[in-house]
C-alpha cells in the first residue's frame, strides 16, 4: 500500500491535519501539487519535501522498512 505525501508529512510532524486539510481544500481548485502547494504555503521547506517523497520511493517500492 502506497503512504501518501500528506501522511508522511504528519507523521514526520512538518504538517498538521489541519494543515494537510486546507491544503487539500486549496488544491482542489488550483491543481497544484500538493508537496509545491505546501511549500508555497510556508508550511514546509523543499528538504522536508525531499525527504518525505524520498520516504514515499522507498515504502512503495519495498525498500522502507523501519517503522
Amino acid at each position: 500500500m502506497m503512504m501518501k505525501i500528506g501522511e508522511i508529512l504528519i507523521r514526520r510532524h512538518l504538517i498538521s491535519p489541519a494543515q494537510l486539510d486546507q491544503a487539500i481544500d486549496i488544491q482542489a481548485s488550483c491543481r497544484q501539487k500538493l508537496g509545491e502547494l505546501l511549500m508555497f504555503q510556508g508550511w514546509i521547506q523543499p528538504d522536508d519535501l525531499e525527504i518525505a517523497l524520498r520516504e514515499q520511493y522507498w515504502r512503495q517500492n519495498g525498500y522502507w522498512v523501519i517503522d
